[in-house]
């Protein structure tokens, strides 16, 4: 293994625990990734469409293990209820339409205005965004919602869709926007942060499967694939207790150290930009 071989293995396995330690929690993978790249003067070799779907599957993937038992739960009783009609079964059925509804408006958004999003693509947008998520969850900080899976309406999964289609300009985090949303609406932290990570799911899987292509298009495939499976190795792990560590940050409240974190790091790149 030559030194150019060897950069390229530390390279793409740093980016995939980057993109995966930032992805679950609310200061945006996306951003951060681009930020990495300009500032450190990083490139991805091959297909960075490539990069993406690996990293993505990855982070999916860390999202189905944590939430295991509340997909079995749904699939078992939310689609049972369509069967039996059983009252108690009808919260989880509710829960899965309105993953459903909270999907669409990021994957039309998404569909339809795919390149003008990604003319947003630069640092600057990133450091504007990153302060606007900052202030956003500044502002619910102290906010503690009692609506349970059980309380949450059709209106809801609208806003919380909308939000989460907003997240599709970098530096707006996916999981800030959505959680940001779900708390302001008086749902319960804990139910926020379900929904958030469930909506994730399908929004993943039609990522993954609009990317396909672009993965078997990806002539750099036979010599890369050693350096994109380090990095999904490590974007899996990454974001598997990445997300553990978020859920148990949720639990105490403490979204302010991410909105501190963020209205930081948002001015001094504008700053460091202005200089350079």
């Amino acid at each position: 293994m030559d030194i150019e071989q060897l950069w390229i293995i530390l390279k793409f396995t740093f980016l995939g625990l980057f993109q995966g330690f930032t992805e679950p929690i609310p200061i945006s993978s996306s951003g951060h990734l681009l930020l990495a790249q300009h500032f450190l003067g990083i490139e991805i070799e091959g297909n960075n469409f490539t990069f993406e779907l690996m990293v993505n599957s990855a982070s999916l993937i860390a999202v189905l293990l944590v939430f295991r038992e509340d997909i079995m739960r749904l699939i078992q009783r939310g689609l049972g209820y369509i069967k039996t009609r059983n009252p108690e079964d009808k919260t989880e059925f509710n829960f899965i339409v309105y993953l459903i509804i909270g999907t669409i408006p990021a994957g039309v958004i998404g569909v339809l205005f795919d390149e003008d999003i990604s003319r947003l693509s630069g640092p600057q947008t990133v450091a504007i965004t990153l302060m606007i998520t900052g202030v956003a969850l500044f502002l619910i900080r102290n906010l503690r919602g009692k609506r349970g899976e059980s309380g949450m309406s059709m209106k809801d999964a609208v806003i919380i869709g909308f939000a989460q289609a907003v997240a599709l300009i970098p530096g707006i985090s996916r999981s800030g926007a959505t959680i940001v949303a779900a708390m302001a609406r008086g749902i319960h932290q804990e139910t926020a942060l379900r929904y958030s990570f469930l909506l994730f799911v399908p929004v993943s899987l039609g990522g993954m499967i609009l990317s396909f292509s672009d993965l078997l298009s990806d002539d750099n495939l036979a010599d890369l694939w050693i350096p994109y499976l380090l990095a999904f190795i490590a974007s899996l792990i990454a974001s598997y207790f990445s997300l553990k560590w978020f859920m148990n940050i949720m639990a105490k409240g403490n979204l302010i150290y991410f909105a501190i974190y963020c209205l930081t790091v948002g001015p001094i790149v504008l700053l460091v930009l202005w200089i350079s």
